[in-house]
């Protein structure tokens, strides 16, 4: 199986019906209980799509998640992740399984709550840019000592649920409050256990990826509800670095000698803000910023899971 070729569509669509054409994921239909997602190399910052993929992306955001599911639900009671196999449908000629096999994952099919469920670990970014401006981070005020935090600092009263919209395709998200939140996913007992699990989840997460040297700052959640039982199951991908931001325990510091040298998506977003890039669509990357994005891509995945990418894909031939 390969890792190398540039797989930027799926083209299944003479094999199995297709539901959605994503940003990055391409998803079709298996029955009515499970469907088929195919992460591509397709990359998307500010909510575009950009002309040129990441080499190998596709199989490392799949199989990266497959890892998190496995962890999480042994490590969190009561945890369900929409995760089901690995394994490309019977349909699907051989001819595809080299490229498209790394990038495959069979889900229950759910009922998406249209949330995003965001954890925010430490203080940076836009998070940083709202305290310094009053002192408040998506609404909720951060009390410490007079001198305030500072950037990169972890919250001093743990991590912070800071729920958002999710917005249809072109669109922009939108922090949201607890209370819309919960209007949005169909009443409290949802809007509730969405955070319980956001949250355990991250703390569960940070631990896990602290002991591997890296330090899990803030990410995205997304959950959907399964029909029959109503259970509030873990879906879409799970903490990869496109998902969330993560930094080199080894060079993190905190305040203005401070650090955060990642193993995410923030060095593409970084150059295309610098080339006045954001938000616009068909952006060519030039070779050094997709060699650079992937090289922070693996070198996430090789902390987390302790293997290069291409290892876990003949593994999982197997």
């Amino acid at each position: 199986m390969s890792t190398d070729d540039l797989v930027l569509s799926s083209a299944l669509e003479s094999f199995l019906p297709l539901i959605n054409k994503g940003k990055v994921r391409d998803i079709y239909s298996l029955n009515p209980s499970t469907l088929l997602f195919i992460t591509t190399d397709r990359v998307s910052a500010f909510d575009v799509a950009l002309a040129t993929g990441i080499p190998s992306k596709g199989a490392i955001l799949t199989l990266l998640t497959a890892h998190w599911s496995s962890v999480l639900t042994t490590t969190i009671p009561g945890l369900r992740t929409h995760v089901q196999t690995l394994a490309l449908p019977s349909s699907i000629p051989p001819a595809l399984h080299s490229t498209h096999a790394p990038r495959a994952m069979q889900v229950r099919r759910l009922t998406p709550f249209k949330i995003e469920a965001i954890v925010r670990g430490y203080l940076t970014r836009e998070a940083w840019d709202s305290y310094q401006h009053d002192r408040t981070v998506c609404g909720i005020p951060i009390h410490h000592h007079a001198d305030g935090l500072q950037e990169r600092a972890p919250f001093p009263d743990g991590p912070l649920y800071t729920p958002s919209t999710k917005a249809d395709v072109g669109d922009h998200d939108e922090d949201i409050s607890e209370a819309r939140a919960a209007e949005l996913v169909g009443g409290a007992m949802y809007a509730d256990r969405i955070k319980e699990l956001s949250l355990a989840i991250y703390r569960a997460a940070h631990a896990y990826a602290w002991a591997r040297g890296l330090v899990l700052a803030d990410t995205k959640f997304e959950f959907g509800r399964e029909e029959e039982t109503g259970e509030v199951v873990l879906a879409d991908e799970i903490l990869t670095p496109e998902s969330s931001r993560f930094w080199k325990r080894e060079t993190y510091g905190v305040g203005g000698d401070g650090g955060e040298e990642g193993c995410d998506k923030q060095f593409l977003r970084d150059w295309l803000v610098a080339e006045g890039l954001q938000g616009k669509e068909g952006v060519v990357l030039p070779g050094e910023v997709v060699r650079g994005t992937e090289e922070r891509y693996r070198e996430c995945f090789r902390r987390l899971v302790g293997r290069e990418v291409e290892e876990v894909v003949v593994r999982e031939a197997v």
